[in-house]
């Protein structure tokens, strides 16, 4: 397998999720072995940070990269999006602290390269492999991810929240899936009863039902139906008999654990590269899935 970059350049803007900020991001064509490189152009041409993790430094609901004043929100989707149509080497020129969430899924980055291909470079993809299996046990969480030595890249997640709208959700990924229809277009999600607390917090201040789904696991009163409105900015919300806010229509039943896997390999992406591995995760998280990034890429230091 060859490398690959973008055929051309690709422009997006739109808020932020936790910010609310405003931003003009930019993707760009790179040259072989360059990986995927974020470049913050308001605070200069030189404020480079590349997408691996050592750069973590923050994963409250979503993996920022940071390193010095250089910060970068929310990659995850952007990563994901980019790993999913099998994109080695790009620059991403973003003008504010976040990369925006646009409909709360990779879909619009999808759409947008897809319809264009990727351009081959001559260079050799050069794949993560590992020698010796790695697992993160997060016993807090009741989470765990193992990445095991594999010829093939595939990913198998399981969700669990003790959620009577979501129950427990198996979804998988392998080469024979395509990303771009069913792993990539599957939104963010947020429970109803936790978005008091993530404003408190100072996050979600760009969230809203057109870039999340809303879980409702218990019926709520109109009066904070009407509150709701005011925050979420719109005239009327309805709860569906799902269980989802505004009557919503998901694109799978099980569209939230998909979001969980895009999620998940969007922050394994931090591992540098693209994975030979088969990785298992349960209950999986910016945490967690960012710890096994780290640990791969010191698992890979080790082996050399």
């Amino acid at each position: 397998m060859k490398q690959h970059t973008l055929k051309r350049y690709y422009s997006f803007e739109g808020k932020g999720l936790h910010t609310g900020q405003f931003a003009h991001l930019t993707l760009k064509p790179s040259s072989p072995d360059t990986g995927l490189v974020f470049v913050r152009t308001d605070i200069g041409p030189d404020a480079f940070l590349p997408a691996l993790g050592e750069f973590v430094s923050d994963t409250s609901r979503s993996t920022t990269l940071s390193n010095g004043e250089i910060e970068i929100h929310t990659v995850e989707h952007l990563l994901s999006a980019l790993t999913g149509l099998g994109v080695d080497n790009a620059v991403i020129e973003i003008d504010n602290i976040e990369v925006p969430i646009l409909d709360g899924s990779a879909r619009p980055y999808i759409e947008a390269i897809a319809a264009d291909g990727l351009a081959r470079q001559v260079e050799d993809r050069k794949y993560i492999e590992l020698t010796e299996p790695i697992e993160i046990i997060d016993e807090k969480r009741g989470s765990n991810i193992r990445i095991e030595p594999a010829p093939e890249a595939s990913y198998d997640a399981t969700i669990d929240f003790n959620s009577r709208v979501l129950g427990i959700q198996q979804v998988h990924w392998d080469k024979t899936v395509d990303y771009a229809t069913q792993i990539g277009p599957c939104r963010t999600f947020v429970f109803l009863h936790e978005i008091a607390y993530l404003f408190q917090m100072g996050l979600v201040k760009g969230g809203d039902v057109d870039n999340a789904i809303v879980i409702v696991e218990h019926p709520i009163p109109e009066d904070q139906l009407n509150e709701l409105c005011s925050l979420f900015n719109v005239k009327k919300l309805k709860i569906s008999d799902k269980g989802y806010l505004n009557n919503l229509k998901l694109h799978f039943n099980d569209e939230c654990g998909r979001h969980k896997l895009l999620d998940l390999m969007g922050d394994l992406r931090l591992s540098g590269g693209f994975l030979r591995a088969r990785v298992t995760a349960c209950k999986p998280g910016h945490a967690i899935n960012t710890r096994a990034a780290q640990e791969i890429r010191a698992a890979i230091q080790h082996q050399k």
